[in-house]
């Protein structure tokens, strides 16, 4: 059998991120700006110039095959350069007014020769530009502005990418801290049998003496239930369990931060059963840090996609 190729992993994207656009085309200036913060789901909201509303929901697809979550906020603006081209010479009204003036000339001489002025002073020789050339030059202007938009959405992935990439750092940080601090805890839990068993036998003692004639059957489940509270090594193994899912998400990249969340909520519920159960101040203390941390760890997970 051949080897397995190894997954390349995939970036972490920030939600937060910032962009802009600029071009233009005949007639037309334009010029995109995105920005993108942290949001639950997909939400794309547009700010578009009148006469350019037609192409919101375009804006709004392309923007959903860009990105998973994030909230939004695309804004274009649109300037007319000149106005021009509003007005055009009818040329062949032009010429055929020369042709016919140059013929009455040849005729009689008693005409003076057409001025330029006089000309262009005649009805129909200068006339507006047509509303069907007017929407093709509106058409033309979409047309590179739908194009600049995938340019924008372009630099406002690269934008949240790096910001992914400086909390990536933060997150694998803050992933040792808990590993660490679970180190600590383990070590401090493989002490605890003797101390749990003293404090058993001390309990147990003054069980006895305040009822004498508790049943052994009785006093054995009441053993068992002070063993099992003090016990932190099950919260400990979950915590490890979770420690790999969350490093092996975070090397697979991509959009993980709806799981990560998830295991975030994994992470506090252990922590926080492990400062209910800790027979210790030492541990106490380590628990306390621990779910400093995982909040920490949280609140960064929280601003990527």
């Amino acid at each position: 059998m051949g080897k397995q190729k190894k997954k390349t992993a995939k970036a972490i994207a920030s939600m937060t991120g910032f962009a802009r656009s600029s071009g233009s085309v005949e007639g037309y200036n334009w010029n995109w700006e995105a920005k993108s913060v942290n949001g639950k789901g997909l939400d794309v909201r547009c700010r578009l110039p009148q006469g350019f509303e037609e192409i919101d929901v375009e804006a709004r697809n392309t923007t959903g095959k860009t990105f998973k979550r994030g909230n939004f906020n695309l804004i274009l603006t649109i300037q007319e350069t000149s106005r021009q081209s509003q007005y055009q010479v009818n040329q062949e009204l032009l010429d055929q007014l020369v042709e016919t003036a140059t013929q009455i000339r040849a005729e009689s001489k008693e005409f003076d020769k057409p001025s330029l002025d006089g000309l262009l002073a005649v009805r129909g020789v200068i006339e507006p530009v047509s509303q069907s050339e007017d929407k093709a030059r509106r058409t033309a202007c979409k047309k590179e502005v739908l194009g600049g938009l995938k340019d924008l959405l372009a630099a406002l992935e690269n934008s949240r990418v790096t910001e992914g990439a400086r909390i990536a750092k933060a997150l694998f940080k803050q992933l040792n801290a808990i590993i660490k601090l679970c180190g600590q805890a383990e070590k401090l839990a493989a002490l605890q049998p003797d101390n749990i068993r003293e404090k058993l036998n001390q309990q147990v003692a003054e069980l006895l003496d305040a009822v004498p004639n508790l049943p052994e059957e009785r006093l054995a489940q009441e053993a068992a239930v002070l063993m099992t509270k003090a016990d932190v090594r099950e919260e400990l193994d979950r915590l490890q369990a979770h420690i790999d899912a969350a490093r092996a998400l975070m090397e697979e990249g991509g959009v993980i931060g709806r799981r990560l969340d998830f295991l975030c909520q994994e992470f506090n519920r252990e922590a926080n059963t492990l400062c209910s159960k800790a027979a210790d101040v030492e541990l106490s203390k380590i628990g306390l840090e621990l779910k400093a941390v995982i909040e920490q760890y949280r609140e960064q997970v929280q601003n990527i996609e």
